[in-house]
């Protein structure tokens, strides 16, 4: 859901040259600027080297909901996969930034008794400390998903459809606990240009980034 909502944006921004999305399937979009990239494996980027040079930012949307996993499991996709991932383009731009979607709640002691906040902030620790030119952790609570979007987690889409005639309201009680698929993509787009006073944005520092 997040990843579709910051494709939107950098395809609409006349600043973005160029994207490359890479995943377990292909986006079904056809742009201009667009160009697909599926992977079995999106956290091996060894044999695609090539194919990943050139660019300025990698936004990291990649998740999962943690019911019915194991820790190890979740530990796989929510960590592995991205560490893998960075650790090949830091090798080959350090000068990128890299932005990864965590999620609010995320544990950076990494002790906590909630294993999905352990898992998400291992994974926040593990990137921060690469050498890229920056890196940022997205920690987002409530994304009102925009402009058709839905999420691959039915559970969630169910949670939208309910919420939706709420949602005015909500906003005027928690204004710093909710953002948008927009507002989310547009604050990927403005830390890659002019960053960010500090390196884990929730949602609140989400809503104040504009694209630049």
């Amino acid at each position: 859901m997040v990843g579709h909502g910051v494709l939107r944006e950098c395809l609409l921004d006349p600043g973005v040259e160029g994207v490359l999305a890479i995943g377990r399937g292909a986006t079904g979009q056809a742009h201009a600027k667009l160009r697909d990239l599926v992977l079995k494996d999106p956290g091996d980027l060894f044999g695609v080297q090539d194919q990943v040079t050139g660019y300025d930012a990698c936004f990291f949307c990649l998740g999962v909901t943690s019911l019915g996993m194991t820790e190890e499991a979740y530990t796989r996709i929510t960590r592995d996969i991205a560490v893998r991932a960075a650790e090949t383009l830091v090798r080959l731009h350090p000068g990128m930034t890299f932005v990864f979607v965590s999620g609010a709640g995320a544990d950076s002691t990494e002790k906590g008794r909630v294993m999905w906040a352990r898992v998400k902030g291992k994974a926040e620790n593990a990137l921060l400390k690469l050498p890229f030119k920056a890196v940022y952790v997205f920690r987002p609570a409530f994304i009102q998903p925009l402009h058709g979007i839905t999420s691959k987690t039915r559970m969630y889409n169910v949670a939208y459809v309910l919420t939706a005639p709420l949602l005015p309201a909500l906003k005027a009680l928690f204004p710093n606990y909710i953002t948008t698929t927009e507002q989310v993509g547009r604050a990927m787009l403005g830390v890659v240009r002019h960053g960010a006073p500090v390196k884990v944005l929730v949602s609140k520092d989400i809503n104040r980034v504009g694209p630049g």
